[in-house]
């Protein structure tokens, strides 16, 4: 997986500091580095935690020697770090009371080209090592493993390969399958052409079909840069840092892959994939020692120390600014088609191994661009000039040094130069005037929140928090530190209360190293790339003698037999479904009301944090405001409420809570596809002492939101649409089954609805709007039937000894909230309601307290559909639904593990090995059994796979290891550990109750060779259920002659 330097993703991380933790326990004691005698970490202890205190700096173990042991009790655990003495590989432990292990490695990969060789070594490693040599070990182990996390990735200048696991003997199994893969990969010549790229017949069985590119990496690199933002942030960071490494494309430009041999691969991997330019990190609860004993028998010991020329220097400073243009394809999607220009400055900053600095520029660049109170966010996006901060924004620390971004993405040509003109006054207004203090406390809350908020993948946060200043050789002991950072942070800004100022002053207003960069709509661009790629084929390809073509038909022909040859792999170690546990946990929750609604009270180890949330219905909904309720959901946080402005609102969240956010729900009954809940999620949470601010805001929404700012909404619209219309092209599998789902059940309707192209669509509609007034009027309607708690019900996770104070500020926002009741239904449980918008609505109990209240559609009746929409791509995204049955149903186990058994089995070798696509499988949910293929060169082509897919299952042509595997795949995703934060959700959102979990559980134990066979035959046959399809993609002649095709 290529991890592009800079995506819009950065615009929701502008602390890098700031981790989702995941603590499970809080030790009485406050441990320090302990001074004991040596190999007492043997002895029974309390905590990994106070195990790994035991070692001692200098303690030799397995070849490795303590160079610090640190407590780190902000974040629950101990730092140990080691180096390796034969090779100087790097090593860090953090022991924590956490069962969900993780392992990495990471390796500076630093390219001088854009061929991708980091990207495509990294793929290519994952096919085949010296102890397990069958074809794609990695894909294989997905299925033979209980892994909570695998994957790897490659960055601009490292590359890792980390996964997580809660069973220690499928730890073990998995490091030596990571271990081997990294250090003595096969890097076949084979598997290089089918990752990296190939010259291939188009028809690699016909001859005299024309010569075309193929490749995984390949496809995937055109995929990534069909997205205009992906184009953007490439750009930039190449132009920023010229004189390196950053200069390049790592994950490989699409022109400059052909121009990788298979030799220079094999060169990078001997010169970059050595333990002494290595980094190893290890996490959670299993003894470090274990870890050392395997790492160094199964690889380092076969290794001496090197000297790897891997370092990357410091970007040598520019004594004048520069600025640059790129060009990019038109996006048909964006909110105001005469406004697709971006403009962006970007600074470069300090070394990123200076973790204070570091620190503390980060923390800088957030009070600079987040929230409606930040100087860029009032200059920058309140004049309305363009639709959204530039896709890249803000702090980034993935570099050598750092760098800031700001800019505007949306704007229109003319307006280029005021953008530019407006981030230096901002400047120069920041330097002048600093930051209000309540600002900077809430910045230090957020963080103060986060470090309490205990997330299920704390291990693999750390790795990636870590890796880019490891990376560079910074301390990444002295990255845990946070809390001293904040206490040093607090020092020096008061010593110095222009701290901060200066800080703007030198980095930015005194700064010479800025890049301005701008970029805009070219309607020649994409036909430009395409000749350019003809241009690319044809010179390849001009010189090719006839025996030339005949090696290519023939290597070609033995690809095609290698994939679709059986692979034995018995060399790969394996847990079995006896390992499985027959039972899962169970969560024990209570019930009761508050001001007359139905609420769960969930008690959990939430280290000092409350959640709550919120499912409001709207069964009473006109059908006219449904398209509405997403915008609905985005704003009705951000206008203002009560006494409250905007400003003053977000600053309070800020303060307060650890987020609050409103989200549309869809969620089809476990029992009958033709019935389903449709609302609308509040939720929030907040540090115990803050409950009762938490529910004011609340309240203030409930009783007093402002609605009647028209400029504030514009502002508000204007980014959804532009987020929007940027996530097609990360996204567009999701969006293509979602369409083929929405005329096959009554929930799928109305998730595209809510979230599918007809939600982007009407966007974009609303965004071109030049009165938004009926936009503000429809509002406040919403609001009467969402924000009603004769509509409601809620839940509260909490710890115990906080529960009942909370359930009291839980009962006195009721009364608050009392007045905005509407009658607009009576309700009986298990009896179909009249006199309703929507008539057909049952009242389903979860327990004595809580019931749902659901849609039946009793007549509805399915029909087929296909759907194309030509999008600006040069891959496609097809998706393929077929109406199967519900989660309570005897077959949907059977379905569950099919959809996992036919991905691993054979729509993998089909649609990634053989078409070449990025990814591609079936899964089962929501009553839909679903087909999909992500970044696709081909399109009705992978809907024939799907079919042939089917037909394989119909035929049998499996063995009981082919069902096992598929059982612990799908039993990986139903064990994946469960935050305190959200346990007793199943029950509250879907009413699913333990007891109908176990039920499930033991269903897909039970499944059989005869049962998969059955559901294939009965569900998937062609013409047995009703189906629909969709495809994102480039224009397409053939679908367009086919008249069974919806064209939009």
């Amino acid at each position: 997986m290529f991890r592009l330097v800079r995506t819009t993703a950065q615009k929701l991380r502008h602390l890098r500091v700031v981790l989702y933790y995941y603590i499970l326990t809080k030790s009485k004691c406050d441990p320090t580095r302990h001074t004991g005698p040596q190999h007492t970490w043997r002895l029974k202890s309390t905590s990994a935690r106070e195990r790994a205190l035991q070692y001692q700096p200098g303690q030799t173990i397995h070849g490795f020697t303590v160079k610090e042991v640190v407590s780190v009790p902000d974040l629950f655990l101990t730092a140990i770090k080691l180096t390796h003495d034969r090779t100087g590989a790097q090593y860090l432990h953090a022991a924590r009371d956490d069962s969900n292990n993780l392992f990495s490695v990471q390796l500076r990969t630093t390219p001088r080209d854009s061929t991708g060789v980091p990207h495509i070594l990294e793929h290519t490693v994952l096919c085949g090592s010296e102890r397990f040599p069958c074809r794609d070990p990695f894909f294989k182990m997905l299925n033979r493993s209980l892994s909570t996390f695998m994957n790897a990735f490659t960055a601009s200048d490292y590359t890792m390969y980390p996964f997580s696991t809660q069973n220690s003997k499928d730890f073990q199994n998995l490091l030596s399958i990571y271990l081997d893969a990294v250090f003595f990969p096969c890097l076949r010549e084979q598997d290089f052409r089918q990752e990296g790229w190939r010259l291939e017949n188009e028809d690699p069985q016909d001859p005299s079909s024309p010569l075309v590119f193929k490749g995984v990496v390949f496809n995937e690199m055109k995929g990534a840069f069909s997205d205009n933002e992906s184009v953007y942030g490439q750009q930039l960071q190449n132009k920023l840092f010229p004189d390196h490494t950053y200069s390049v494309v790592s994950g490989g430009e699409p022109l400059n892959i052909p121009d990788l041999t298979w030799e220079e691969l094999r060169h990078f991997h001997a010169t970059h994939y050595h333990p002494s330019n290595a980094r190893f990190f290890t996490y959670g609860d299993l003894p470090l020692e274990q870890h050392l004993e395997q790492i160094q028998k199964d690889a380092l010991s076969r290794f001496d120390r090197t000297e790897p020329d891997t370092h990357v220097p410091p970007q040598p400073t520019w004594t004048s600014p520069r600025e640059d243009h790129v060009s990019c394809g038109p996006d048909a999607m964006a909110p105001d088609p005469a406004k697709q220009n971006t403009v962006c400055v970007s600074y470069l900053l300090g070394d990123i191994t200076d973790t204070f600095e570091a620190f503390t520029l980060n923390l800088l660049c957030s009070l600079m661009i987040s929230g409606p109170n930040a100087p860029f966010y009032r200059s920058l996006l309140e004049p309305k000039i363009g639709s959204d901060f530039s896709s890249v924004v803000g702090y980034d620390g993935s570099t050598r040094d750092a760098s800031f971004s700001i800019g505007l993405q949306g704007t229109a040509e003319e307006d280029m130069e005021r953008v530019k003109r407006i981030i230096s006054q901002t400047i120069e207004e920041i330097v002048a005037t600093g930051f209000e203090e309540e600002r900077i406390e809430a910045l230090l809350h957020k963080i103060e929140i986060q470090m309490k908020h205990q997330s299920t993948s704390f291990g693999l946060s750390l790795a990636s928090y870590m890796a880019s200043c490891w990376n560079h050789d910074g301390d990444p002991v002295e990255l845990l530190q946070i809390g001293e950072f904040v206490s040093k942070f607090r020092r020096c800004y008061q010593d110095n209360p222009r701290f901060l100022q200066d800080k703007v002053k030198h980095y930015f207003q005194d700064n010479p190293h800025r890049l301005t960069l701008s970029m805009s709509p070219d309607e020649a661009y994409r036909e430009k790339q395409a000749l350019a790629e003809e241009e690319k084929l044809r010179r390849k390809t001009q010189a090719l003698s006839d025996s030339d073509r005949k090696e290519i038909y023939d290597k070609g022909l033995d690809l095609l037999a290698t994939q679709s040859k059986v692979q034995d792999a018995s060399c790969l170690p394996a847990l079995q479904v006896s390992d499985i546990e027959r039972t899962s946990p169970t969560t024990p929750v209570e019930t009761g009301t508050a001001g007359g609604v139905a609420v769960q009270y969930c008690e959990q180890p939430t280290n000092g944090m409350l959640y709550f949330r919120a499912m409001c219905s709207l069964n009473t909904l006109p059908e006219e405001l449904k398209l509405y309720v997403p915008l609905f959901c985005s704003v009705v946080t951000q206008l203002g409420c009560g006494s409250l402005d905007y400003r003053q609102q977000a600053q309070q969240m800020e303060l307060k809570t650890g987020g609050m956010s409103v989200c549309p729900m869809v969620v089809p009954d476990s029992t009958n596809l033709d019935m389903y809940e449709q609302g609308v999620l509040l939720f929030s949470s907040c540090l115990e002492r803050n409950v009762p601010d938490m529910f004011g805001l609340w309240r203030d929404i409930f009783n007093s939101p402002h609605f009647d700012d028209e400029e504030r909404l514009r502002v508000l619209v204007m980014m959804s649409a532009q987020e929007l219309a940027n996530g097609i092209s990360s996204s567009g599998h999701m969006y293509a089954m979602t369409r083929a789902g929405r005329c096959l059940t009554p929930a799928g309707g109305v998730q595209e609805t809510f979230g599918g192209m007809e939600q982007v669509k009407f966007m974009k509609r609303i965004a071109e709007m030049s009165d938004l007034s009926p936009v503000l009027r429809s509002l406040p309607r919403i609001k009467k039937h969402i924000l009603n708690p004769d509509n409601m019900r809620c839940a509260v996770n909490a710890t115990p000894h906080k529960m009942s104070a909370a359930a009291g500020q839980l009962e006195s926002f009721m009364k608050e909230v009392a007045g905005n009741r509407r009658s607009h239904q009576t309700t009986r449980p298990n009896i179909v309601e009249v006199g309703t918008t929507r008539p057909n609505i049952v009242e389903r109990p979860v327990d004595s307290d809580v019931s749902r209240k659901l849609v039946s559609e009793v007549g509805f009746q399915p029909c087929q559909m296909k759907t194309f929409y030509a999008m600006p791509f040069p891959v496609n995204f097809v998706g393929e639904s077929i109406r199967t049955v519900p989660f309570t149903h005897a077959d949907y186990a059977s379905l569950c593990i099919l959809a996992r058994m036919m991905t691993a089995k054979y729509l993998h070798g089909e649609i990634r090995e053989k078409g070449g696509a990025y990814g591609g499988g079936a899964r089962m949910g929501g009553g839909l059994f679903s087909f999909y293929s992500y970044r696709d060169p081909n399109s009705v082509q992978t809907l024939s796979a799907f079919r042939r897919g089917v037909d394989w299952a119909r035929s049998g042509s499996f063995t009981q290891q082919d069902i096992d595997e598929a059982k612990l795949s799908v039993f990986s995703a139903v064990d994946a550990p469960v935050a305190p934060s959200d346990k007793g959700m199943g029950r509250f959102l879907n009413g699913v109750t333990d007891e109908v979990r176990q039920g499930h559980r033991e269903r897909l134990f039970a499944v059989s060779e005869k049962d998969l066979v059955d559901v294939a035959s009965r569900y998937l046959g062609f013409g047995q259920q009703t189906s629909g399809a969709a495809i994102l993609g480039p224009e397409n002649e053939s679908i367009k002659k086919d008249p069974s095709w919806i064209i939009k």
